[in-house]
């Protein structure tokens, strides 16, 4: 059986290119900067976005098309800054779930979508986990 896509990425999780993967990014981060919430809490940590809106390509472009171009620790990053909070993730994945819808096609914008909120959603948790005192109970969510 041919490839349809002779280009793709064996690996990838789902046919998206490089080159959409770097715009969705910047459209999404154009968005965030502009948002009310969430753009602060970014403004307060983010000096050179172009080298941020990169990083975060290559963390994408490792986590869909398997390029290991990734190397970073963003838990550790989320969690050790205190003005990150857990309700901000459901807001930064609520604009990039728009971002997706406006600059993908369905599926894609599904898939992409779905890798998201189980990224987004163990980002949350981890925060929420990590800041509990050690003693306390675990909240369960």
């Amino acid at each position: 059986m041919t490839d349809p896509n002779p280009s793709a990425a064996p690996l990838a999780r789902f046919d998206i290119t490089a080159d959409s993967i770097n715009r969705v990014v910047a459209v999404f981060y154009r968005q965030v900067r502009a948002h009310p919430v969430l753009g602060p809490v970014f403004a307060a940590h983010v000096e050179d976005w172009p080298e941020h809106e990169e990083k975060i390509a290559r963390f994408w472009r490792n986590a869909i098309l398997r390029e290991r171009c990734y190397n970073g620790n963003p838990m550790r990053l989320h969690v050790s800054r205190p003005d990150v909070k857990p309700e901000h993730f459901l807001i930064w994945l609520g604009l990039f779930h728009e971002v997706l819808q406006s600059e993908l096609g369905a599926q894609t914008a599904r898939q992409w979508g779905a890798l998201a909120d189980r990224i987004g959603e163990g980002f949350r948790a981890g925060v929420v986990s990590m800041r509990q005192p050690k003693d306390a109970p675990p909240k369960l969510f």
